[in-house]
């Protein structure tokens, strides 16, 4: 498998702590600095960033991209799903499938063997490449560029090449090579980029002519050990014009594009955690098959921007053959939103008719609407007795339940909002009371499962709220804001398109 796209930002880093996974931010390095020589030298030409800089903020506690090959991130993944007694089979594959009302037969080889599995619901994340969305007969909307490269994971050592930086020599416009140090692929290991009008791809079949290209490139004695795979790249760009047929669905099948910018698995990664809390509710029997209909409302719109974002950077590096993207903050991902989504409430947002669609907008921590990020604020403090003192919102936000917040001067006034949830099951609805600074730290009976001071003040500026204020978020399952609405009755308008029984 390889490092193929190594690149993890921010909200996908955030998303994986909502699934219990932090080793992916753990294991994950940030990525180095770009170094750059003279063509033909060893010349120093300049240091630059591959990423945009972020500072800091209460409201995003990962604001740094992590580099995690996806031999070690498949790796993490498959442990997490063993703790819930779920295994990845290996050496199966999907030849076709049939559906109907009732659910899915699909055939599998094994081995060559074939046998027919029924299930419910499919989710193909088999890539542009694979069965689900070509059998499901989807558009396949977009075009092919005439760009193309070669990259790998490569073994090698030269003593120009140090470790801490990103390396590139050449002209990328004609012939260059970068090589990211890639940890993975051994203590010599290298992820490879050759690139440029004058690049062979034919070379990708031939670790001998990949060994000469890069050492044409690099004036300084190389000890090549091992090409460890290899592959061409051609930059078509493309998504379907909807993400569901039925009962299956696409998630990174839906879309295909230039890997500049690493957006492509960061898009697959919330595609399906996107569908995951919705299908999860309907198989359950508590929401209604139409909700699944808003997965392609939601995530088309988002995938249509993230094409035009990393078109416009692969475009850049074609034409300057700078590969930096220190000037555009939506690679952080953090704005992405699904504010058009027929199932967001806002009663503190006037409608406009006609208002663009910004789905991939940059984050703005001084606006806020349903349908944004849920912002993090830490230095919470519990006011019950028995439980730990200090804590974060994102430590309570998972993908199993809603969220719903209620901000007020007391719990008293906001035990009236949270009677609407007293039918709601615990293990999909949960609530919280948040207290201004100024309110007195002690123990007092509220219905809430949470009630917490917000000492530091950081949960009353991120979402926008004044102390003497009531205003209640519901954040659902995938860390989105759902509805931001005056109380009781405003949830039950929201609840109502999501749940069967509200």
């Amino acid at each position: 498998m390889g490092q193929h796209g190594p690149g993890i930002w921010p909200r996908s880093l955030e998303l994986f702590n909502f699934l219990n996974v932090p080793e992916v931010n753990d294991l994950g390095k940030p990525n180095p600095p770009v170094r750059s020589y003279k063509p033909g030298t060893l010349e120093l030409m300049n240091d630059s960033s591959m990423v945009p800089h972020m500072e800091p903020s209460p409201a995003i506690p990962s604001h740094t991209p992590k580099l995690i090959g996806q031999q070690l991130l498949d790796a993490v993944l498959r442990r997490h799903l063993e703790r819930f007694s779920c295994f990845v089979e290996t050496g199966t594959e999907l030849r076709s499938f049939e559906q109907s009302d009732e659910g899915i037969a699909a055939v599998l080889a094994k081995n060559e063997i074939l046998e027919t599995f029924h299930t419910k619901w499919m989710i193909g994340a088999d890539g542009a490449k694979g069965v689900v969305r070509k059998q499901l007969g989807l558009t396949f909307l977009g075009e092919t560029r005439d760009v193309a490269f070669v990259t790998g994971d490569i073994r090698l050592t030269a003593d120009c090449l140090d470790r801490k930086h990103w390396h590139r020599f050449g002209v990328f416009g004609d012939l260059g090579v970068s090589l990211r140090p890639a940890d993975e692929a051994g203590e010599d290991g290298w992820q490879f980029y050759l690139l440029g009008s004058n690049l062979d791809m034919s070379i990708a079949q031939s670790e001998e002519r990949i060994f000469e290209t890069i050492a044409s490139l690099i004036p300084t004695e190389i000890a090549f050990k091992k090409a460890v795979w290899a592959s061409e790249f051609r930059a078509d760009i493309r998504v379907v014009n909807k993400f569901n047929y039925g009962r299956v669905f696409v998630a990174d099948a839906a879309h295909v594009h230039s890997p500049t910018g690493g957006q492509g698995l960061n898009s697959g990664i919330q595609d399906a955690f996107a569908l995951g809390w919705k299908i999860a509710l309907v198989a359950k029997g508590l929401a209604d098959k139409s909700l699944l209909e808003t997965y392609t409302e939601e995530r088309l719109p988002v995938i249509s921007e993230m094409l035009e974002v990393t078109t416009a950077i692969l475009n850049q590096t074609v034409g300057t053959g700078n590969m930096t993207s220190r000037g555009n903050p939506k690679l952080f991902m953090l704005g992405i939103n699904c504010r058009f989504s027929s199932i967001v409430l806002d009663e503190f947002t006037t409608p406009v008719e006609g208002r663009p669609i910004n789905a991939y907008g940059v984050l703005d921590e001084g606006h806020l609407e349903a349908g944004d990020r849920a912002p993090d604020a830490p230095s919470l403090l519990h006011i019950r007795p028995g439980e730990s003192d200090q804590t974060t919102l994102f430590s309570h936000y998972r993908p199993w339940y809603h969220t719903v917040i209620v901000f007020a001067p007391s719990p008293a006034d906001a035990t009236s909002d949270l009677g609407v949830l007293e039918p709601c099951d615990k293990s999909i609805v949960r609530s919280a009371v948040i207290l201004s600074s100024s309110a007195p730290a002690v123990h007092v009976a509220c219905p809430a499962d949470l009630v917490l001071l917000d000492q530091g003040g950081h949960a009353y500026f991120a979402y926008l709220v004044e102390a003497s204020q009531i205003k209640v978020f519901v954040i659902r399952p995938d860390g989105v804001i759902g509805a931001i609405i005056h109380g009781a009755e405003g949830a039950r308008r929201y609840f109502s398109k999501i749940f069967v029984d509200m």
